[in-house]
């Protein structure tokens, strides 16, 4: 049975991840609210929110879990080529609501999205908060590609992505892994398979050793210029 939670107390503990549903794979609760507190004690526990706009708030925990270390990101001879190139600059949190945004726009044109107007808020709310980040790709003064995602501790868990030009999403990709990298984070969570992110070195992991990961890499700092480029 589907656990339903509180909307009227975000401290309310998330079920046990065993319960969730195998069809469809990881759905473990509904309802409750997309309050910070709500949405970052879920990505503690290794939970995302993901629901189209006609549904309740649904809470997923899938298995196995999609995730990366951002050492072990695979650059293609073509996507070293175009960074090489320099054809386009990142930043970090210069623009995350026109980021988010085309996030949802994009998915929208493709097929339908999960990113809706309650969804976009929250994350806006997680930014001015300190926890949701984003990485903009830029060619010619031109937002072309980008991604946004919630940290916590030593973890970056990766939310969308979308890219206006070639390649643009892979380079804003690998400048968060280079980043990362250098911040001491142990892990991007990429949630669930695709084999876009397979092909940047992205792996399989059981979702319980995914929630053991995540309950000492989350606890950890990482180092002291995280998320403040200039």
């Amino acid at each position: 049975m589907l656990h339903w939670l509180d909307i009227e107390n975000d401290a309310e503990p998330f079920p046990s991840l065993d319960y969730a549903l195998e069809e469809p794979n990881g759905l473990l609760a509904a309802g409750g609210t997309l309050n910070p507190q709500r949405l970052l004690n879920a990505y503690r526990c290794g939970i995302f929110p993901w629901f189209d706009e006609d549904q309740p708030i649904l809470w997923w925990s899938p298995d196995p879990r999609l995730v990366l270390k951002p050492d072990d990101l695979h650059i293609s001879r073509s996507l070293k080529k175009c960074i090489n190139k320099n054809l386009y600059s990142c930043t970090v949190d210069k623009a995350f609501n026109e980021v988010i945004v085309a996030c949802s726009t994009s998915r929208k044109d493709q097929q339908g999205t999960w990113i809706t107007d309650s969804m976009i808020d929250a994350y806006q709310t997680l930014f001015t908060l300190g926890h949701a980040h984003s990485v903009e790709v830029w060619a010619d003064e031109k937002l072309v590609g980008g991604l946004y995602g919630v940290s916590i501790g030593q973890v970056f868990f990766g939310e969308s992505m979308f890219s206006r030009l070639d390649n643009a999403s892979k380079v804003g990709f690998a400048f968060l892994c280079k980043q990362l990298s250098q911040w001491e984070f142990q892990l991007i969570d990429c949630q669930v398979h695709s084999d876009h992110l397979e092909r940047l070195g992205a792996s399989t992991i059981p979702r319980k050793e995914f929630a053991e990961q995540l309950a000492v890499y989350c606890l950890k700092k990482p180092s002291t210029n995280a998320w403040l480029l200039s």
